[in-house]
């Protein structure tokens, strides 16, 4: 396997870069933002709040202001309380990279403890590349949207040898399709400036924020160019400070903690769903339900799409009793109804994250070689042979057509106290990346959530104990006097 970060030496050379570089210039706006109305891709509130959008003008490469510009597509949804409540503006990004953040400004608040929404306006925006923002395509992505797929875990040197012919397409319909001219700029740290823009434009002093997953990555990228701008600012279910090929390979470890607690869950509810009563009996079956799809594809549903509604199952332990159905129907009528939903890929939107998301990760650090993202997958294999493989997206970036030579700063001693939130056993973004990052954001506290296996917490995972602590930092900036330890739900009920 490639060398993986030692955290000593990484936080030391991120902090590094961060002192090298200056603090950057408050962004400027020419004209605020004018807000109307939203397109019907944005989900309107219940009476009586309401949404609405606008658009800002912002340069391509923010280090340069006078050359092209693009688009910032933005939504609203004013606080509710009144003027003496209000706390400013909280900014709000679900993920990916690739996310929609015009439409999470309301499905995002909605689920907000109700004292913060009386005291911030919510504020949404698609980042650079995706959705209503200068929206990227990569065409074909060296087949990744062919049904079925090919097998996603190379075994063997032909398959090797076909998988780096893939990445190799992939990074070069990115190209074609992006520009290479535009894709060192499709990154976090000019969506950063982005972000202090938009604050700029809403004439608001400090920039409070909510980033969830790579929203996490995007606030400490935040922090570390506008220390002096942040406000309130809650990073939950946080990827580490890691290159990004680095931080899928540590992912895809922990779904192989994951899938085996889905298996032990499984065998204890054996009359429920009859896979097996011990943990090897529940993985004989699911090995079957795979060389099966691997034989012989349904209605192009194959190993890469199987792997794929796994991928998506294990993040969130109220999806598995429907994988768990998944398997059982497979085995009992080879029916993949129960499974296809959860690998549902293919429309405008899924081609659009997924080019997106390719192009950040590549724009943001320095990629693996050919040799690593060949060999990683066989070590991997060495620890289970059949692992899954879905999240290594940076793969890619092997042959990228714009090799970084730095990766993104991240945090910093100038930024205030922030909070992390991680879920303990979350196999997405595993909770090692929080305990790391925070080393970069002294004084900052992090809340975990115990005994839960789930990717997203604060209101997400119905906790009080998470959500009244945040809330407080939100709302009346309470730093905690030390890291917070809440109690779990524990496995679900099988259903």
């Amino acid at each position: 396997m490639s060398a993986l970060p030692r955290p000593t030496a990484v936080l030391c050379a991120l902090v590094a870069a961060a002192a090298l570089l200056p603090t950057a210039a408050p962004a400027r706006a020419a004209t605020p933002l004018v807000f109307g109305a939203c397109p019907d891709s944005v989900p309107k509130p219940p009476a009586p709040d309401r949404v609405e959008c606008g658009h800002l003008t912002v340069p391509l490469d923010h280090r340069h202001p006078s050359g092209r510009r693009i688009e910032i597509a933005v939504s609203r949804v004013p606080a509710s309380g009144t003027p003496a409540e209000r706390r400013g503006i909280l900014l709000v990004n679900p993920g990916g990279p690739g996310g929609l953040g015009l439409p999470y400004a309301v499905t995002k608040r909605a689920k907000l403890p109700a004292s913060v929404r009386r005291s911030y306006d919510v504020i949404g925006f698609d980042p650079r590349g995706v959705g209503g923002s200068a929206p990227v395509d990569c065409g074909a992505m060296g087949g990744l949207f062919t049904a079925p797929g090919a097998d996603p875990v190379p075994a063997g040197p032909r398959a090797e040898r076909a998988y780096l012919a893939s990445q190799h397409r992939m990074a070069a319909d990115c190209a074609a399709g992006a520009g290479t001219d535009a894709l060192p700029y499709l990154s976090t740290e000019q969506t950063a400036y982005d972000m202090d823009a938009i604050r700029a434009a809403l004439g608001e002093p400090r920039t409070g924020f909510l980033g969830v997953s790579y929203g996490s990555y995007l606030g400490a990228a935040y922090a570390a160019r506008f220390p002096h701008r942040v406000g309130r600012m809650v990073l939950d279910s946080v990827v580490g400070p890691w290159d990004w090929y680095d931080f899928d390979v540590i992912q895809s470890r922990a779904l192989l903690a994951a899938r085996d607690t889905f298996f032990d869950w499984t065998a204890a509810h054996a009359d429920r769903f009859g896979l097996g009563g011990d943990r090897a009996a529940v993985r004989r079956s699911y090995l079957r339900v795979r060389q099966g799809l691997t034989a012989r594809p349904v209605n192009g549903f194959g190993p890469a799409e199987f792997d794929r509604a796994v991928y998506r199952a294990l993040g969130r332990t109220e999806r598995w009793t429907s994988l768990a159905d998944g398997l059982r129907a497979y085995l009992t009528d080879t029916a993949v109804d129960g499974l296809r939903p959860a690998a549902a890929f293919d429309g405008p939107q899924s081609r659009n994250y997924e080019a997106a998301n390719r192009i950040v990760k590549c724009a943001d650090g320095p990629g693996p070689t050919p040799h690593e993202i060949v060999t990683d997958p066989g070590r991997i294999r060495r620890l289970d042979p059949q692992p899954v493989l879905t999240g290594l997206e940076a793969t890619t970036c092997a042959y990228w057509h714009h090799r970084p030579d730095r990766r993104t700063a991240l945090g910093g001693p100038a930024a205030p106290p922030v909070l992390l939130v991680a879920s303990a056993h979350d196999p997405v973004t595993p909770i090692q990346g929080a305990r790391e990052l925070r080393e970069l954001l002294p004084g900052s506290r992090l809340i975990t959530l115990e005994n839960d296996y789930s990717h997203g917490v604060f209101a997400s995972r119905g906790n009080a104990c998470v959500d009244s602590a945040v809330a407080a930092h939100l709302v009346d900036g309470v730093v905690p006097a030390a890291d917070v330890r809440c109690a779990g739900p524990g496995l679900p009920a099988a259903k």
